[in-house]
């Protein structure tokens, strides 16, 4: 067979059914979804009340922490109204012809979904503003002295962004999302455990409830997370001729380095670095980074939003510390005078 052979010659219909079963988990429809009631709520009165005015949706924007669900919203509310969505991410878009390409090829009513909508250059979102705000696209022709402005006449469209940082989006940008701008939160183990047992459902893997309910205890509250370990587990049952039960749950993810309570290696250095190198703190950002080899942001959007929100470390004015239950998790005494997170 050729190298170049197409993909039917090579794979047959049932592995590749497979493949696509394996790299997608995502909800068909807002009943599937778990989670987020609230903004579900919201989106199902935006959208409906378009439907019934015979307009496209206002303008949404989604933020929050990465693996929460806002590229999957965005495809859902696109098949809600039964149009086509377009995607592209904010560092792609380098130059205004670039989004002005995206934009005129639009069809009346489409979606266009642009992720880390914070990255995107500043010139670029300026043709963006009249874009979504008048439904116009003003591009500059020429230079000097004979430059002139052409207005261009858009296809009514709707733009749905997300961010993981929304701080950095500029307020104009912010204000122009007239639709809402919606915080996706964390889940509960409950929620994800539903997730799991849909995702085990498709992927076709019997999981009994111990299992489920590990795995759900130590996915960070995060649907992505989640289905990762799900998948690795499955991965690690089926290598060893095991059903992927609860000792096999606790097997495979000890092999990963993801402890019962979600922490993962780089997260345990965290708190092991606070603890014995810089005597429960408070230290620096840079300095536990340095200390680590790792980047500060990856510290500071990846490891610290879950140790706060276990309780495992504190922010102060003065720099990171481990509390009482860092120490408890390391399975160290916690120092005297030190001061607890209750």
């Amino acid at each position: 067979m050729s190298r170049n052979a197409p993909l039917k010659e090579s794979v047959d219909e049932g592995v590749r059914d497979d493949l696509f079963l394996d790299t997608t988990l995502r909800p068909a429809s807002f009943d599937e979804y778990v989670g987020q009631k609230t903004i579900k709520e919201n989106l199902k009165i935006l959208l409906g009340a378009a439907a019934e005015r015979g307009h496209p949706p206002e303008h949404l924007l989604f933020y929050g922490p990465p693996g929460l669900g806002k590229t999957t919203l965005a495809h859902l509310i696109a098949k809600e109204i039964g149009r086509a969505i377009k995607i592209t991410s904010g560092p792609v878009i380098e130059k205004v012809g670039d989004i002005a390409s995206i934009i005129t090829n639009l069809t009346p009513g489409d979606i266009l979904f642009i992720d880390e909508i914070h990255r995107l250059n500043k010139t670029v979102e300026e043709v963006l503003y009249p874009a979504v705000e008048s439904g116009v696209l003003n591009i500059i022709l020429g230079k000097g002295p004979s430059a002139r402005t052409i207005e261009l006449a858009l296809p009514p469209f709707t733009l749905v962004a997300a961010t993981t940082r929304i701080a950095l989006i500029s307020s104009p940008l912010r204000s122009r999302f007239s639709g809402g701008v919606f915080r996706l939160e964390y889940y509960n183990e409950e929620e994800i455990g539903q997730i799991i047992l849909r995702s085990a459902k498709i992927l076709k893997v019997p999981v009994n409830k111990e299992a489920v309910k590990e795995i759900a205890g130590r996915s960070r509250f995060t649907p992505r997370t989640a289905n990762y370990l799900l998948k690795r587990c499955r991965d690690f049952a089926q290598m060893n001729k095991k059903l992927l039960d609860m000792e096999t749950v606790r097997a495979a993810l000890a092999l990963l380095g993801v402890d019962e309570k979600g922490l993962t290696l780089s997260d345990r250095k965290i708190l092991d670095a606070l603890a014995q190198k810089f005597g429960g703190g408070p230290v620096g950002l840079g300095t536990i980074a340095a200390s680590l080899s790792e980047e500060e942001a990856t510290v500071e959007e990846y490891n610290e939003p879950y140790l706060m929100q276990m309780g495992f470390i504190e922010r102060t004015p003065r720099g990171r510390m481990i509390t009482a239950r860092g120490y408890e998790h390391l399975g160290l005494k916690t120092p005297q005078g030190q001061r607890k997170l209750l």
